[in-house]
């Protein structure tokens, strides 16, 4: 038996006709933002905010313990801060601590890129950066600071030794693991395009690692400034000068626990600034502006 089916030989649609509708009835299609929901959703307003309620709790918790010597209020440590800030001891402090910090800084920082430019290039690289990473990374910095002591003496030498060891190894294994995690495309598209070593290394792996490196480049300054102070603090004056570990050092000697904070408070000052302007600015035109990151 065989079942035939009629199909229609034109399809009719049935004709629509709309109405036009006036637009001033619907509403308001574009409006401003309030203003407090405009500064809601600014990072910085929100990351200010948080810093103000730690402010009033440190403000609210010092003045419920009612003891200066244990933990003074910030209106205390704030009154010496600016005391110190006028008279020019805290700028001389922060000036002495920022040149070794740098010099070591931009010194791991080199080395770094040595390192992981040989890892990627070739496979004994790569072996290399590897086994010396899992040996040194371990390592505290201070624990090599009695040997910088032997090998530079006292001064910015040691410091800047041990600062590119806190440096280096950290970075070198964000850099690394960065540019092992580039998909195999982009690696095949260049390879494709006959880019070899620093051209290859500087067109297709740094662009596409650029979060872990920037992410390594955040950890190694944070490792700088812990190195640093830790070492100022332990071998104290260099070059008859000393830096904001000393500064603290020093107010701790005297009892002093207000300058104690002033101390820390411009390491924190210090280390907002750097990560609210230099590295948010890099951020902003690199990984941000190429949609790697929100």
């Amino acid at each position: 038996m065989t079942i035939q089916h009629e199909f229609p030989s034109k399809m009719e649609r049935p004709d629509q006709q709309f109405t036009l509708v006036d637009a001033t009835a619907v509403g308001e299609v574009q409006r401003r933002l309030p203003l407090a929901e405009r500064l809601i959703n600014q990072d910085f307003t929100r990351r200010a905010g948080i810093i103000v309620v730690l402010l009033l709790i440190w403000e609210l918790y010092a003045r419920w313990v009612d003891n200066p010597l244990l933990f003074p209020t910030f209106s205390d440590t704030l009154q010496v801060f600016i005391r110190d800030l006028a008279d020019g001891t805290l700028l001389e402090r922060t000036r002495t601590s920022l040149r070794p910090l740098l010099l070591g800084y931009i010194g791991g920082l080199g080395l770094a890129a040595i390192l992981t430019s040989l890892a990627v290039s070739s496979r004994i690289g790569a072996d290399i950066l590897t086994t010396l990473t899992s040996m040194f990374n371990p390592l505290p910095a201070i624990a090599v600071l009695p040997l910088a002591l032997i090998w530079f003496g006292l001064g910015t030498p040691s410091m800047v030794f041990v600062i590119i060891h806190s440096v280096l190894w950290a970075v070198s294994l964000s850099t690394l693991t960065g540019f092992r995690s580039v998909p195999e495309t982009l690696r095949l598209s260049g390879r494709n395009f006959g880019l070899r070593g620093l051209r290859y290394i500087g067109q297709i792996l740094i662009p596409a690692a650029f979060p872990a490196i920037l992410a390594g480049l955040k950890i190694g300054w944070a490792f700088a400034w812990r190195t640093l102070v830790a070492a100022e603090m332990v071998f104290g004056v260099s070059s008859r000068s000393g830096g904001l570990g000393w500064y603290i050092f020093e107010a701790r000697s005297e009892l002093d626990t207000a300058r104690v904070f002033a101390g820390l408070l411009t390491v924190i000052i210090i280390g907002l600034f750097v990560e609210a302007v230099i590295f948010r600015v890099v951020e902003a035109r690199t990984v941000q502006k190429w949609g790697m990151q929100r």
